[in-house]
């Protein structure tokens, strides 16, 4: 084969194998994107790192009742941090925050990771969602860690339905209770409305002793007398 047709050759071979590296950092990078939702807001400061970070409210707007931030935290460096606070800037929200125990500071081990919010998790809730946000903003959220300190990041504010659920506040509406039904109409009167009628004559039960046939006392003395005579 002459130099010119290796080269030729070779060249073919470079381009085959670019392309499909290509190809295949395309797929990867697609897998991963339909495996991380929109709203995955994301961010590091120093050793700390937040992930998938949401506020989440009552499932209905302007209903009335408690919201909750949720997110993952992670702990890349060599020492323990504690999450001291969460706040929402621009809001009247106040966070309270509680460890999966119900006590003591909500803690990142080293090298370690918590999820706030869901079931057996800490928790961070707000008890008013109307001062949390409107469902579809853009909500700031500031973390602060013990060593670290402030970790600022932008998340959606989003209702507790589907997915999120179960990272929502654990205080939701109950539907309204079924009304009682109605009596029908035609009823027989209650037994205050047969004395009315009893006391009026209208029952047809004789009102008194003389209407029933029997002998009233003064009859009865008039019958005495008669027979002494």
């Amino acid at each position: 084969m002459s130099s010119s047709l290796r080269r030729g050759a070779l060249a073919a071979t470079a381009l085959l194998i670019s392309i499909a590296s290509l190809s295949a950092c395309a797929a990867g990078n697609d897998a991963q994107t339909l495996g991380v939702r929109p709203d995955n807001a994301e961010t590091s400061v120093g050793d700390i790192k937040i992930q998938n970070a949401t506020v989440i409210t009552q499932p209905q707007p302007g209903v009335q009742g408690q919201a909750a931030v949720s997110a993952t935290l992670f702990n890349d460096g060599t020492k323990e941090q504690t999450l001291d606070s969460v706040t929402l800037p621009g809001t009247k929200s106040t966070v309270k925050l509680s460890a999966a125990t119900g006590s003591g500071p909500i803690t990142l081990a080293p090298g370690g990771s918590v999820v706030l919010g869901g079931k057996g998790n800490p928790s961070g809730v707000i008890d008013n969602s109307t001062e949390a946000g409107r469902l579809g903003d853009v909500q700031r959220i500031v973390f602060r860690f013990s060593e670290t300190g402030d970790v600022t990041i932008d998340a959606f504010v989003v209702p507790a339905a589907g997915y999120y659920r179960d990272y929502g506040p654990s205080s939701l509406p109950q539907p309204p209770a079924s009304s009682p039904a109605a009596s029908p109409t035609g009823s027989a009167p209650a037994e205050g409305a047969h004395g009315n009628e009893a006391g009026n004559g209208e029952s047809g039960e004789p009102e008194d002793a003389e209407q029933s046939g029997e002998p009233t006392p003064s009859d009865s003395a008039s019958a005495s007398q008669d027979a002494g005579h």
